[in-house]
């Protein structure tokens, strides 16, 4: 037999898991999705992703790959792993890729998404952020535009996880206002940790009508200005993991 190189296409609802990687102590979806390989086919082993999610955060299609050399074929992986897979967790495809594919590091582009509720859902609330004061929703559709571009995004990133560089680039953003709701899709080469969530947090402050007076209020001229400067400042204002979603990730054979 030879070794084979599978990528699997996976969606989860992260509301039970402490993010995708694996750690110890904590339930995360890549130790999920490593058993289930295991039991389908008493191999050990380690599989990459396109990239981490956060504790709570969802994923219509991250995608990861592993090396195994098992008589499965692999376009069976899909339905063999999702025999073994919480319901939370499925495979949506399975298939032979290059040897030489990286997950991560092939990614060209990835797309999150992000949904804001304007009142309060038995049903949703633990898949977006539901936040019901006021905001200025042509100040929220405007902020998204001066993401757009090439810049260091470091203040949007955790401080403990920036690299030596920050620059992302970022491809298309803007947000879709509907009655009851406001979803932000955003396109990039690369994200930071949190990135998504910091820019969000962020829109959303510099929308609110009502302002609070005991702490630093975003406008939109602040906000292109930190975007476009290479400041170290850190943007606070941090959107809750649970309305973010992973959508998919591109790569050159797309």
């Amino acid at each position: 037999m030879a070794e084979k190189n599978i990528q699997l296409i996976i969606e989860y609802d992260g509301s039970n898991y402490s993010g995708w990687q694996s750690q110890q102590n904590a339930q995360t979806v890549q130790d999920t999705v490593e058993y289930a390989i295991y039991q389908t086919t008493g191999i050990q082993l380690k599989t990459i992703a396109a990239g981490r999610t956060d504790a709570g955060v969802h994923a219509f299609g991250q995608s990861a790959n592993f090396k195994i050399d098992h008589t499965i074929d692999p376009e069976k992986y899909k339905d063999a792993l999702n025999h073994y897979l919480p319901e939370d967790i499925r495979i949506l495809k399975s298939q032979e890729v290059a040897d030489d594919f990286n997950s991560r590091f092939d990614a060209r582009s990835k797309i999150y998404r992000y949904r804001i509720g304007f009142d309060k859902s038995a049903l949703l609330y633990k898949y977006r952020w539901e936040y019901e004061e006021d905001i200025d929703l042509t100040k929220l559709t405007e902020s998204a535009k001066f993401i757009i571009g090439e810049f260091d995004f470091a203040p949007f990133c955790v401080v403990a996880s920036r690299k030596e560089n920050n620059v992302c680039k970022i491809y298309e953003s803007n947000w879709q206002i509907l009655e009851t709701e406001a979803i932000y899709e955003v396109k990039g080469e690369r994200f930071l940790h949190s990135m998504v969530r910091s820019l969000v947090g962020a829109m959303v402050n510099l929308s609110r009508i009502k302002k609070d007076k005991n702490k630093q209020n975003l406008t939109l001229e602040s906000f292109k200005d930190i975007i476009q400067s290479s400041t170290e400042e850190r943007i606070v204002y941090t959107a809750p993991a649970h309305g973010l979603y992973l959508v998919s990730v591109q790569y050159e054979k797309d």
